[in-house]
């Protein structure tokens, strides 16, 4: 039952925001006692911690967030399997052919498909989408980038072919279904609007400027409405090319406090909740109105080292902090629900992945870490910061590695600041350490091990942001080379093999202590039927009610 208090808090901060129905808003405020609230029958309503979206651009889009957003507005060439992750489905691509030597795949396209502004969607305009990423070099261009297109070489190796068919010639035979999970299934290939955004370009951005604020590409939604920090309105497209969403919108409501999310879903003024904390999962299993769902995702949690100097420019410094992560303890409370220890960066359910039991070796070990910061030049300790932002487990994370490493001398001092703040000063290195997530895009160990082992510029000049090893100033080149081997290793053992050897290795000497592999967790209103999402995917479309 809500108190008068209560009422007055949540009256003021709905004032104003139009996400919510005004019935809504009116049942929630009047008073204890009144009926539960219902959200608009043709209308998703989520409340979503959404404070980190900066962008729509795919070429540059790199938070979980947005990615969430654009893969539900913007297809892609294919995507996952709603029933199993593992497996790539037709999307935009009809079907597609692979050479015997595995250099040249064929893609069909969809015909007669439109964009929301009326422009036929055609095989140019599918090949300039990937074209666009490698030429504006944000982070994403990595993912074209490291299987061999550049931006000398993009206009020959990705071709609009005849027939609406688009080719990807490769330089090398890399495994099909890496590719197609890397490339065909990931936002790179996101079917952009080219007239539209030429027709609004600024100084040659490709349209960046454009997709600061909205979308230009096929969907079954598309973007109608963001105010920063409030509210994101999708809409349903009319002649949308393949099956036509059951809720004709999408309606997400920034909360970033988990107990007004809580309260906004109990009252039935939200379908869906996304940042619940533990204690609010737990209260909630029993409810006859809602549902816990949650399904483990490929998104690790960690604790990064910028090992540019100082105390974790020293390896065993960097493997002492592990042994100060309460993996057990914190597993068994504050993440619960949220997610599973885990130490390895190639996530569980991904091809080459350790077992569960010898990707987390660690458990908190003072004596251990003592003794290694003691054979790193640091007996009574040193002092550093540590920085995270607004999701509901980081405080109480960075709070225990504090206390725990206050035991052995290492003074940490922590600052909580807003996701894109957060994400702004790790990708400009700005930072002693920090704890953040992140998530790959493919079930195989190389989305990982090409992210948060292999770095090929360590230069700051470089600014390969979206290398987390990267931002962290890390750069082995023994590693990188183990990494461009287990690629192409074309024997499965072998490169489960190189990927296990890969894995310990930077378990002991890597940049990011990762504490836990994160479970996509929700509370949803059981009548909102058919909410389907896998590790890879929320399908927005699939929902009804």
């Amino acid at each position: 039952m809500t108190n008068r208090n209560d009422e007055i808090v949540i009256k003021r901060r709905l004032a104003g925001r139009e996400l919510l129905s005004a019935a809504a808003v009116a049942a929630l405020c009047a008073g204890a006692g009144v009926a539960v609230a219902a959200t608009p029958k043709n209308a998703l309503v989520m409340a979503w911690n959404v404070d980190a979206i900066s962008t729509f651009d795919p070429a540059q889009v790199g938070e979980v967030v947005t990615n969430e957003i654009l893969q539900n507005t913007c297809d892609t060439l294919a995507d996952f399997d709603p029933a199993d992750e593992r497996k790539v489905v037709p999307s935009f691509a009809s079907r597609w052919d692979v050479s015997p030597d595995r250099k040249e795949i064929t893609f069909h396209l969809q015909k007669g498909a439109k964009f929301p502004s009326g422009n036929p969607v055609t095989a140019e305009d599918v090949a300039w989408s990937l074209h666009r990423v490698v030429k504006l070099n944000f982070g994403n261009a990595a993912t074209l980038t490291e299987f061999g297109f550049t931006k000398d070489n993009v206009e020959q190796t990705i071709v609009a072919g005849p027939n609406d068919t688009l080719v990807f010639k490769l330089d090398k035979p890399y495994p099909t279904t890496l590719v197609l999970q890397s490339i065909a299934a990931n936002r790179v290939s996101m079917v952009m609007d080219k007239k539209t955004l030429m027709a609004n370009e600024q100084g040659g951005d490709l349209g960046n400027k454009y997709l600061a604020t909205r979308t230009a590409c096929v969907g079954p939604y598309k973007l109608t409405r963001w105010n920063a920090g409030e509210s994101i309105v999708l809409e349903a497209n009319d002649g949308y090319w393949g099956k036509a969403p059951a809720l004709k919108r999408v309606l997400i409501r920034h909360v970033a406090e988990p107990g007004t999310q809580r309260l906004l879903l109990s009252q039935g003024d939200v379908d869906v909740a996304r940042d619940l904390t533990p204690e609010d999962l737990k209260d909630l299993e029993g409810s006859k109105d809602v549902s816990i769902v949650k399904v483990l995702k490929p998104q690790l949690f960690f604790w990064t080292f910028n090992v540019a100097d100082g105390p974790f420019s020293k390896e065993k410094v960097r493997l002492a902090m592990r042994y100060l992560i309460d993996y057990d303890g914190l597993g068994k409370t504050i993440m619960t629900y949220l997610g599973v220890p885990r130490a390895s960066f190639a996530q569980l359910g991904a091809v080459g992945a350790l077992d569960a039991k010898e990707g987390q070796p660690f458990k908190l070990d003072l004596d251990k870490a003592k003794q290694l910061l003691t054979e790193a030049g640091y007996p009574t300790g040193f002092e550093a910061s540590l920085i995270f932002g607004t999701l509901p487990h980081s405080a109480p994370l960075a709070q225990s590695v504090q206390q725990n490493a206050a035991k052995i001398g290492v003074k940490l001092s922590l600052e909580r600041m807003a996701n894109a703040q957060l994400f702004s000063k790790v990708r400009g290195r700005e930072f002693q350490s920090a704890m953040m997530a992140w998530q790959t895009g493919v079930p195989d160990a190389h989305g990982n091990a090409s992210r948060l082992v292999y770095n090929p510029d360590n230069r700051a000049e470089a600014k390969q942001t979206q290398y987390p090893s990267w931002r962290a100033s890390f750069q082995d080149k023994e590693l990188n080379a183990k990494v461009d081997a287990a690629l192409l290793e074309g024997d499965p053992i072998k490169r489960d093999a190189l990927y296990a050897e890969i894995q310990k290795e930077t378990m002991a000497k890597g940049p990011m202590a990762i504490m836990f592999q994160m479970n996509n967790v929700a509370g949803v209103r059981k009548d909102l039927k058919s909410w389907t999402w896998n590790g890879f995917r929320t399908y927005y479309e699939l929902a009804t009610k």
